[in-house]
């Protein structure tokens, strides 16, 4: 057991949105010393003054998660210390769930604890921070940041002037980080490629980079900063404001020498942008990148474009991964169960051992959602009530796939009954035959970023089914009946996929177009829709091959990026023959995004400008042509 004798703690009763919060302690340790620590939300960790280790690995009260760190390295022969910045948010976010703040920590020396979080910590709300701002970058992303290095003092590292902490109830349940932490590489200084007077520099990274923001720079005089990052120029500037985005922090220098290093609030950017109200003499400027410690697996390809795109994507899955993959790490960091599934798919190919480490984790964080009717949340973990209910469906198949690629039954044990819960909310949406699209402000009928696909939550349809969501639970039901068939657990829905896709066939299929259509007496023929009607299987035969003649000559309203793996399965499954043509839309889509002077794969082909201008240039979801490279046998 863990932290048996160790306190939840704060330096005040309670904490406010968007507070910085420092610890500490001295202890005495000699030989073997590991830290054991856990926070709410994020943290910074220091041994005798000396970074040790950050970032909390994104969890919930009932699943949380704490850090074995090995401090030896910096452990010195009797007296030492710990110091701690931890960062509350606060507000629920796509990826935090609102709790209370809060430390807890341990230290283990020799096998013997030496030290305990308790109310004997000194700790202090940090005066160089400033809390409350409460200044959100992105709803997604949750809260940048304001510094004050004119109030910054060397207090952290001995606590002079802090006082003791107070206890903090809190009731969690304590499990260890299931995979690694990231790692930092050498810091990457970028070029300034633009200088205005000496108040205006504009850094370039050369590619997209994940990191921590890291610069230093002399002034004269106190003054204040602005520093902002995006993945692309519009103007000869980022990307700044898109709507009621900000990518901008604050941070007021002091006069002399400055040197800063943020080492919680991850950067993804290819350019940075700092803005000054009087000259600075800027000695660097840039990202420390932080990479999952995976190890890519050798791949050659023949063509040189394909080698290209493969590299492209690769590249793409390794900015993607954090404490958990992230759909995009410049506007959202999120865990999405669709997103996901493409990333651990390719990722299967794409790194040694096939990442299942990795994967298994993000599916087991997952099934640690808890939302009122048991769909889940949009993203993990989450307190927005919002759900995807097609994102659930995704969800049977992505574990299908890890049990298909690692054999590892334990993880389809841990969450089976998750997948019960989920099957049982979708059965209960059945009326007349047919799945219904699920209604009300909480639940988005999303499916691709295509037209009639986007769930325009606006303009929401009425409840009544669609083809989509059919064919999707159809699909699940097939994937939950192979995982209770490798648990020996009996399936609960003997017989409804099949009627399932007999009604939908009825309902959507038209004989004169030979397509299916998004709702029932509808002509709205989606490339999704019908390439879903044959992987699931309820559309085959002639019938398939119609419909695939249909889809590559244009017949139907295009998908996007993200889910033309369900398209080029569907063709693939009904002849090899259009092996070629899905190799040649990957290259003409990818091909686009090399000559365009993309580092990473597009969130969509349109680019920066899609989404109002908010379109992002690295998406893990769009990775997928890995995996069909794979397929295809044309990786040696």
């Amino acid at each position: 057991m863990v932290f048996n004798n160790s306190e939840w703690i704060w330096p005040k009763n309670e904490a406010g949105k968007d507070e910085y919060a420092e610890f500490y302690a001295e202890f005495e340790a000699c030989g073997k010393t590991v830290v054991r620590i856990s926070a709410d939300s994020d943290y910074t960790l220091y041994i005798n003054g000396k970074y040790l280790a950050s970032n909390q690995y994104g969890d919930y009260e009932h699943y949380k998660i704490y850090d074995e760190i090995d401090a030896t390295s910096l452990i010195n022969s009797g007296k030492n210390s710990i110091s701690v910045l931890v960062w509350h948010f606060g507000e629920n976010t796509s990826r935090y769930k609102k709790a209370t703040a809060g430390l807890i920590f341990e230290i283990v020396s020799d096998g013997n604890t030496v030290l305990n979080s308790s109310e004997c910590v000194k700790a202090r709300i940090s005066p160089a921070y400033e809390s409350g701002r409460a200044k959100l970058i992105t709803g997604q992303l949750g809260y940048g940041f304001a510094y004050d290095a004119t109030k910054e003092d060397s207090a952290l590292f001995c606590g002079a002037g802090f006082e003791n902490s107070v206890k903090v109830e809190k009731e969690c349940k304590f499990y260890p980080r299931p995979i690694k932490k990231q790692e930092l590489a050498p810091i990457k200084k970028g070029i300034v490629t633009a200088s205005v007077d000496k108040k205006h520099h504009l850094i370039d990274l050369s590619e997209e980079t994940v990191g921590l923001l890291a610069f230093a720079f002399n002034t004269e005089n106190a003054q204040n900063i602005r520093i902002d990052w995006g993945e692309d120029l519009q103007g000869g500037h980022v990307r700044r404001i898109i709507g009621e985005r900000d990518f901008s922090i604050d941070y007021k220098a002091k006069a002399g020498k400055n040197e800063y290093v943020n080492y919680m609030l991850r950067f993804g950017a290819r350019f940075i942008e700092i803005w000054s109200e009087e000259p600075i003499e800027l000695e660097y400027a840039g990202l420390i990148p932080q990479y999952y410690p995976t190890k890519i697996k050798d791949a050659s390809l023949k063509s040189e474009l394909d080698a290209r795109i493969y590299e492209l994507c690769r590249t793409t899955l390794k900015l993607s991964m954090m404490e958990h993959y992230v759909d995009c790490p410049w506007r959202e960091q999120a865990l999405y169960a669709f997103d996901s599934r493409n990333q651990m798919l390719s990722g299967y190919y794409a790194f040694e051992g096939g990442n299942a480490e990795y994967a298994r984790a993000n599916l087991k964080l997952i099934s640690e959602d808890e939302r009122y009717n048991s769909l889940l949340s949009i993203c993990y973990p989450t307190g927005k009530k919002l759900a995807i209910p097609s994102f659930s469906l995704h969800y049977f198949k992505a574990v299908w796939e890890y049990y298909e690629h690692t054999k590892d039954s334990s993880l389809l044990k841990e969450v089976y009954p998750k997948l019960s819960a989920i099957a049982k909310t979708f059965v209960g949406n059945i009326e007349n035959g047919l799945v219904n699209i699920f209604t009300g402000d909480d639940h988005w009928s999303f499916y691709d970023w295509s037209d009639y696909l986007d769930g325009d939550r606006k303009n929401p349809l009425p409840k009544a089914p669609d083809a989509l969501i059919n064919f999707l639970f159809a699909s699940a039901l097939l994937a939950f009946e192979n995982i209770s068939a490798v648990l020996g657990e009996k399936f609960a829905y003997e017989g409804l996929r099949e009627e399932i896709l007999k009604n939908a066939k009825r309902a959507f299929y038209n004989e004169d177009s030979g397509l299916i259509s998004f709702r029932k007496g509808d002509e709205k023929y989606t490339e999704l829709a019908n390439a879903l009607a044959i992987t699931s299987g309820a559309v085959t035969g002639d019938e398939a091959r119609r419909i695939c003649e249909a889809i590559i000559s244009g017949k139907t309203t295009e998908c996007s990026l993200s889910v033309k793996c369900f398209t080029y399965d569907a063709l693939y499954a009904t002849d090899e023959k259009y092996k070629d043509f899905i190799l040649g839309e990957i290259r003409r889509n990818y091909g686009f995004m090399l000559d365009s002077g993309a580092t990473s794969a597009w969130e969509t082909i349109k680019g920066a400008e899609d989404f109002g201008n908010a379109g992002s240039l690295c998406h893990g979801w769009s990775a997928i042509p890995v995996y069909y490279y794979h397929k295809f046998g044309m990786v040696e």
